[in-house]
């Protein structure tokens, strides 16, 4: 290998290095305190955005091993000091002491969570996005006892199928199904727990009675065994996602058209493509496509008329795609096959379907 070669190769590890380093580095936020003590009501997600311009970076933060368990536990009255280690803030924490007026030490309040589980507990019981095969081998709900069409808590109602006596099911009314953005293909239907209840009779129509309801029950409604939905952590590690396909938002929650921050997203990616909770996602809108027209003037797409637009496709203007538009953040806290939710953590535009989703950017990444 002649001299010049050696140079280059070793220009460009240098340079993969250099920029290795610097995404790798954490940036603090302008006007960031040195101390912070910890309230109740705070999350892991806003303490570090006290500190950081991209607060999902909070374990490099406080250096978490991510082979341990719960290894952040932060409790309200904890002092969390910001210090340089080997030239990298991090925040150490001065645990706090509860003591009774006698001065006996008490037990604290629950450690705080990544980010508030209130926003995303209904989502965690209510929404799934099952198999549409699977959806359609369930009983379902025929009709009850009351004369009424709907049903709420304490009504019975008739399940056409011989279920177990004792055996605690959920009713499920059928929501949207999802499509991939980019081929089309069925991802999966969405169902919505309405209510849940114990078969009191077991026969060829099974009685059910209602024991809880999120939603009056009606005929027509799946029926399933009631599985043990296990919480997402209040300590899971978020991390940069890094998916080697495209992915979108499919759907809002409530079918809102523009969603915002603490809002609910679908998304066409699941488990089989490697989503994990905790995943964070960059959102982007698609850059617009510009034509410049034969009198050298850029035309938006929104100011083209019909015409305009037919005539685009057989004309010689020249049309240029702008940068796609950073929206903000969103983190994953349920996975399901082909499908996941996400909650919005920071946008600075409205979030729509079909917007884009890729790794963060530690350069680019907003976090207020």
């Amino acid at each position: 290998m002649d001299r010049t070669m050696k140079r280059l190769l070793l220009l460009a590890f240098l340079s993969l290095n250099i920029f290795v380093a610097h995404a790798d580095t954490l940036t603090l936020k302008a006007g960031h305190p040195d101390t912070y003590v910890v309230k109740k009501g705070d999350t892991l997600w806003d303490i570090s955005g006290y500190f950081l311009n991209d607060p999902w970076r909070w374990p490099k933060l406080w250096r978490v091993n991510p082979q341990i368990a719960n290894p952040h536990l932060i409790y309200p009255g904890d002092r969390l000091t910001l210090v340089f280690i080997d030239g990298q803030p991090r925040l150490v924490v001065k645990q706090h002491v509860k003591k009774s007026p006698e001065g006996r030490v008490e037990s604290k309040d629950g450690p705080i969570p990544a980010v508030d589980l209130a926003l995303i507990k209904p989502y965690l019981v209510q929404n799934r996005v099952v198999d549409p095969t699977w959806l359609s081998g369930l009983p379902i709900v025929m009709s009850g006892e009351s004369p009424s069409i709907h049903h709420v808590v304490d009504d019975i109602v008739y399940v056409n199928a011989q279920l177990e006596q004792g055996l605690k099911v959920a009713m499920y009314q059928t929501g949207r199904e999802f499509f991939a953005a980019d081929s089309g293909e069925l991802l999966g239907q969405e169902i919505i727990l309405a209510s849940s209840g114990r078969v009191i009779e077991s026969g060829a129509v099974s009685k059910v009675k209602l024991l809880s309801s999120l939603r009056e029950t009606k005929g027509g409604y799946h029926v399933a065994p009631v599985e043990d939905e296990a919480l997402m952590s209040a300590y899971f590690i978020p991390k940069a996602a890094d998916l080697n396909v495209a992915t979108s938002i499919i759907g809002t929650i409530g079918n809102i058209r523009e969603a915002g921050k603490l809002d609910v997203v679908y998304l066409d990616r699941g488990a089989d493509d490697g989503v994990e909770t905790g995943h964070v996602f960059s959102m982007y809108r698609d850059g617009e496509n510009i034509i410049i027209d034969n009198d050298g003037n850029p035309v938006r797409p929104i100011d083209r008329s019909s015409y305009d637009k037919l005539l685009a496709n057989f004309s010689d203007d020249i049309e240029y795609k702008m940068p796609d538009v950073f929206h903000g953040n969103l983190m994953i806290f349920k996975v399901f096959d082909k499908t996941s939710l996400g909650l919005i953590m920071f946008n600075d535009r409205p979030v729509r379907v079909g917007d884009k989703l890729m790794k963060p950017d530690p350069l680019t990444i907003k976090g207020e």
